[in-house]
């Protein structure tokens, strides 16, 4: 049996209405890059140009389209019409295990949204790929500020054994959430073209608040309230 060619999560929607949706988000096991089909029909909002992230290092004559907004055209369009209120039940199949929650839609559309957004290829959410391997739906914040806390802080040790200069002050954690917020916020104004409703917008702000919630415990409580966990490791 040869390696497997795909890292596959499913997102399935059960709604109100009896409508069911599913999206098979499909990665690079090795990369984590996001695979998906070339579409010749890409709407207007998708073009790089277009409400552009003023923090964005992408030219448009080598990068035409935003890769972040190509790879959301099919669940933007799907759920425009949506409010993030509405109640449904989702069901996320990974490779290890299945989650099923009856949530509000924008908590399901913002796992999505977010697992895309970060396999899209765009250089700036690109460095929140390690967390996508073990992607965990309906992830509290202090369950989000954890994980990814313990990403930068992994990131730092393997800069180290490849001879780069590692960040232990963790300084760059402010800059990097910062950027985050940005590309969300610009985004969500992209988005004001052709969302009707609040589902996908709604969606984009739960990923937000996770970026300025972060910064802000960093900033006002440092990492005093996470430490007592690792009173074992703080021993002489």
């Amino acid at each position: 049996m040869g390696p497997k060619k795909t890292l596959d999560i499913l997102y399935r929607f059960g709604l109100p209405d009896g409508g069911k949706k599913e999206f098979l988000v499909s990665l690079d096991p090795d990369t984590l890059a996001l695979k998906r089909e070339e579409r010749a029909d890409l709407p207007e909002w998708t073009k790089l140009s277009y409400q552009q992230c003023p923090n964005c290092p992408l030219k448009e004559k080598d990068t035409p389209r935003c890769p972040v907004a190509e790879a959301l055209v099919d669940p933007i369009d799907y759920f425009k019409d949506s409010l993030s209120s509405t109640q449904s039940e989702v069901e996320i199949v990974t490779e290890s295990r299945t989650y099923k929650k009856q949530a509000a839609l924008a908590a399901g559309v913002s796992g999505l949204i977010g697992l895309v957004m970060s396999t899209s290829g765009c250089p700036i959410l690109d460095k929140l790929k390690p967390m996508v391997r073990e992607h965990l739906p309906f992830a509290s914040l202090k369950e989000s500020l954890y994980r990814f806390l313990s990403m930068y802080t992994l990131a730092q040790a393997l800069r180290q054994l490849k001879g780069l200069k590692p960040d232990w002050d963790l300084n760059g954690l402010i800059e990097l959430l910062e950027d985050l917020r940005t590309v969300n916020r610009s985004f969500c104004q992209r988005l004001y073209a052709v969302c009707r409703k609040d589902a996908s917008l709604n969606a984009l702000v739960h990923l937000d608040c996770f970026a300025d919630n972060t910064a802000f415990f960093l900033k006002r409580k440092g990492l005093d309230e996470i430490s007592r966990y690792f009173h074992a490791h703080l021993k002489d």
